[in-house]
């Protein structure tokens, strides 16, 4: 399981150092996509096999389900760790995210998110946790003491 919170930056070229605690369970190569809230979502080879085969699962002819997928996978690039610890993000995927020199990755469970700083500070603020956790209470989601 991904936690944790990291600032790191982008260089020229687009590579990104991924902290050592990640690397460790994602491993040389993983997957990099687009992700929900204009941030992208990195996931361990093994978990993105169960991700893809949901999607592919999906029905061809339902529309939504179609736009879903193409969402996911047609962005999706595996990537490599280089010997210095670090990944290149392709130039589609940074223009998605708004990537330019300050990132935040965050561990968010079974995958890492990789925002801008800018975004992430905004997001970070933006909601209410006490109304967001009502709504958590409401799917069945309570904080324990």
């Amino acid at each position: 399981m991904f936690m944790c919170e990291y600032n790191h930056t982008l260089d020229a070229k687009g590579r990104l150092i991924v902290p050592a605690k990640f690397r460790e369970t994602l491993g040389d190569t993983f997957m990099v996509c687009k992700g929900l809230d204009h941030c992208l979502y990195v996931y361990s080879n093994e978990d993105w096999d169960t991700f893809a085969q949901q999607l592919a699962a999906l029905p061809l002819t339902n529309k939504e389900a179609r736009q879903f997928v193409r969402f996911f996978l047609s962005g999706a690039s595996q990537v490599e760790v280089d010997k210095l610890g670090r990944i290149l993000v392709p130039t589609t995927l940074r223009s998605f995210a708004e990537l330019d020199k300050d990132v935040v990755l965050a561990g968010v469970g079974h995958r890492i998110e990789i925002w801008s700083k800018e975004k992430w500070d905004g997001e970070s603020a933006a909601g209410d946790m006490d109304e967001i956790a009502e709504t958590m209470d409401k799917l069945g989601i309570t904080l324990t003491q």
